[in-house]
């Protein structure tokens, strides 16, 4: 079960919740990149790695008997704030059609650099998967 949280009189946000409440077993999936089942980063552009990032953790969840529904929280890590402003739209495109429209709670910072060179953005979540629902 999953409640989204909403002070009254408080801007909904676009794109994300500010608080998200959930009951059952706890799937936590470590930072993913932008490459794919060998390791291999295939492209160099932002929005491909997101795209390769959230289909990552879509196998993780899905590995775990979850889906991108089950996600209550994400954190994303960008190398470059001012690309991703410029392509928002693109990654909010992006994002719906892999994770659909489910708004967990997130939170976004820019960092001088990840782990692989090559990585642009890693993303961070966590998904709360209902008992009924066996892995």
């Amino acid at each position: 079960m999953l409640k989204i949280i909403q002070p009254e009189g408080w801007d909904t946000p676009k794109g994300y919740s500010n608080a998200v409440m959930a009951e059952g077993r706890m799937l936590f999936i470590a930072g993913q990149i932008g490459w794919d089942a060998q390791q291999q980063i295939n492209s160099d552009d932002f929005i491909d790695q997101v795209r390769q990032t959230l289909l990552n953790t879509v196998t993780l969840l899905k590995t775990a008997g979850a889906g991108p529904e089950h996600i209550v929280r994400m954190t994303w890590y960008i190398t470059d704030k001012k690309e991703y402003i410029t392509r928002a739209r693109e990654v909010g495109e992006v994002y719906r059609e892999i994770i659909g429209r489910n708004y967990p709670a997130m939170a976004m910072v820019q960092v001088s650099a990840l782990m692989e060179d090559r990585a642009k953005v890693e993303i961070e979540s966590t998904a709360v998967i209902p008992f009924e629902q066996k892995a």
